[in-house]
């Protein structure tokens, strides 16, 4: 298993925090978000998804990832 903390810009409130923890565990991750850090932590099984997929769910809720 790998952990990674993501930089999140865009999150503002509990409905943003919901999209990103669903697009996480939406590819098969798992993720916690701390919304004041603006960061996202996320573990995940290196041979099931890659980070460049998880990044890619992240921003497909209109999230950026830096």
């Amino acid at each position: 298993m790998a952990n990674v903390t993501l930089k999140v810009e865009g999150m503002s409130c509990g409905h943003c925090v919901s999209a990103v923890e669903k697009a996480v565990t939406g590819v098969g991750a798992s993720g916690s978000v701390d919304l004041a850090a603006g960061k996202v932590t996320v573990q995940y099984d290196e041979k099931k998804v890659s980070l460049d997929a998880i990044k890619e769910a992240i921003e497909d809720q209109g999230y950026d990832v830096v």
